[in-house]
Parts: C-alpha cells; structure tokens; sequence
C-alpha cells in the first residue's frame, strides 16, 4: 500500500472497557442500576441493574483477533488507547473510527433520564480518555439518545463541543418514519457530520444467547437488516429534505446494496413518481449523494463496488473482533479488493473515511 490506510469499524466491546468507567463518572445513586461490575460465580460480569451485559476483561469461549497475538492480554488492551494505537501502527492503519459498547443492541436500561446519563458518562469518556490520546487519529462515535429528538439534538450539540466527528443512532429503538426526527436530521446537517446506523436490532426470532446456531444465522443476516432503516430514511424523504445530511450504514457490507438500490429505483417509478407527496429525486442519486456503507473482508468487492462506484463505500478492519482482518490488513486488502484499480482501493480504503469524518 503506497497510501494511508483508515478503518471505518472498528470496536469497544463493553468487555474491553475500564470497570470504573461508569461508578467514575455517575452519582453514587446511579451505581446499582447503570453498568457497574460485580463478581458472578468466579467471574467479573457487568450488570445494568439486574441485567447482564457482558463479561469484564477477557472474554471466554471465543478468541478474539488480540488475542492471538497478544496471548497474555487481559481483555482491557484495546480501551487503553496508547496500545491501541501500537496495535494500528503494526497493522499499518493510520486511523480508526470506533463503535464503543451497546453498538448491537443499546443498553438494557427502561429508565429514561439514566440511560441519557449512560451514555452521556460514554460520550464524555470517550472524547476525554481515549480519543484525546490521538485525536487525529482515534475517533470512538458518541450514541446519541433515541429518547426523544430534544434530548438527541442536545446531546448532538454538546459531543460535538468535546471534539467529536460524528455519532451513531440506534436505528432500531425509534420511529424513523416520525417527522418529529427532521429536527436531529437539520442539527446533523448543519453540522455536518456523518450519523451512523450500525448493524443489531432488526430480527425478532433470532436469540444470539441462544447457542452458536443462532449467532452464526444473526451474523449472517444481520447486515441485511439495515434495509429497512434505509428504506425509510430515502421513501420518507429524509434524506430528501436534508440534502446535506450524511448517513452511514456501518457494518452492513456491500452484497445486498446494489440490488436494494435498483430495486428502490424501479418502486420509486412505480409508486413515488405518481404520488404528488412522493419524493422526487431517485434513490440511487440519494444513495450517491448521502449514503456510505462499510465492509469488511467482501469475497465478490471488486464484482460489486463497480456497480455503485467506489465514491460511498469504506473498508473496516474490525479489530478486535474474532473476524478482524488485524494484524494482516493489509494482506486481506490485496485479496480481497486487489482486482480493483488503485484509484478504487485508495478511495474505500482510505480517502472516503478521511473526507466524511473530516481527519487530517
């Protein structure tokens, strides 16, 4: 690679975070019901009141890519963000953007005022211990509140004073198709930065507690589900009346967007164009225009980023999950994507996610 290489998906798991992170930053009263971490039969779990969310350190049962590299990591590696940073320079990735914890399904708390708090001790965590390291080069994305689009639009305001460059939405915990949201589309526009709807949520049969099986049919499935968030956001007009709003599909792949973009052309003939309310402008120029979608190793990428073109789409290394292409990136790169010509890879490998998050 004779160019800089950024990963546009890479992780936090809530495994990987410090156990204080919360007990730090929320008052004593908060404690017993937002993460706080215990010890569980021999082992350090977190819980959100009674709810569990995950094991604290090192995972069990499945080796992820630190591992087996780092044998002896304790599971807190990748949150500190100077080994971080040693883990992304001996891959050759100058920088990352970051999905933290609850990026799958949220957070289990009913409590609406202390899951705002969560995410805002999140949010701050974030831009204060860990981006600050590098902040040029490690960009971990606030959550904003789906709780209602008031408190989304102030928190929006308030993360983007910490310095950061973007935000992720849980797509699936709010009512996209409710104008009430146009005024989180106007604040994201006006700020121009990109919102991320990232992959979990979406199925309704499919328990990834319930044994492998299920997890192995989630992650098959579960890229595709972020159809129908985008589905909404072009046939609702979102995207539409924010012609400057960006949107990233994190984590959704490639596959199934050359034929859903085809497809939503062909329906916006059929059902739009006759429509006085409909939209007006096509799908596919709103895909161009507003949409990015990321993916990691794509067996077919260099068959299927030419039918869309190599402008909207961004490579991810996914570190530190099982399934990251780290510590042999740049390796997975060429077989993956080395068919294509040099402009192409440079774009979805590097200068798309420098021009949409706005890095040096």
């Amino acid at each position: 690679m004779n160019h800089r290489i950024y990963s546009c998906d890479d992780h936090l798991d809530i495994y990987n975070l410090p156990p204080d992170l919360w007990t730090k930053r929320l008052p004593a009263r908060c404690h017993a019901a937002a993460p706080h971490v215990i010890e569980q039969n021999g082992a350090n779990v977190w819980l959100a009141g009674d709810r569990y969310m995950g094991r604290s350190g090192r995972s069990i049962g499945i080796e992820s890519a630190v591992e087996r590299v780092h044998r002896n990591d304790d599971g807190f590696r990748p949150s500190n963000p100077k080994l971080r940073m040693e883990d992304m320079e001996l891959d050759g990735i100058h920088a990352s953007i970051v999905y933290g914890p609850g990026t799958l399904f949220g957070f289990p708390i009913a409590d609406p005022e202390l899951k705002k708090l969560t995410l805002q001790a999140w949010n701050d965590w974030a831009a204060e211990e860990f981006n600050s390291y590098m902040p040029d080069r490690l960009s971990a994305l606030p959550v904003l509140p789906t709780t209602s689009p008031a408190d989304a639009v102030a928190e929006l305001h308030r993360v983007l004073a910490l310095g950061h460059r973007g935000a992720l939405f849980h797509a699936f915990e709010a009512d996209l198709r409710d104008r009430a949201w146009d005024t989180l589309w106007s604040a994201l526009e006006e700020a121009g930065v990109p919102l991320s709807f990232h992959i979990g949520g979406g199925t309704h049969r499919l328990d990834i507690m319930g044994g492998r099986w299920q997890i192995a049919a989630f992650a098959a499935i579960g890229p595709m589900q972020l159809d129908e968030p985008f589905a909404i956001m072009v046939f609702s007009g979102a995207l539409e009346r924010h012609p400057g709003l960006k949107l990233v599909l994190a984590e959704s792949g490639i596959g199934w967007l050359p034929y859903m973009v085809a497809r939503m052309d062909a329906t916006f003939e059929k059902h739009c164009l006759p429509d006085p309310a409909g939209i007006r402008t096509r799908p596919s120029e709103v895909f161009h225009r507003q949409v990015w979608a990321t993916f990691e190793e794509e067996p077919f990428g260099p068959d299927l980023i030419p039918l869309l073109g190599p402008d909207n789409f961004m490579w991810a290394c996914d570190y530190p999950h099982p399934d990251s292409t780290w510590p042999q990136s740049a390796k997975a790169i060429e077989h993956a994507l080395g068919k294509l010509p040099h402009e192409a890879i440079r774009k979805v490998t590097g200068e798309n996610c420098r021009r949409l998050y706005n890095l040096p």
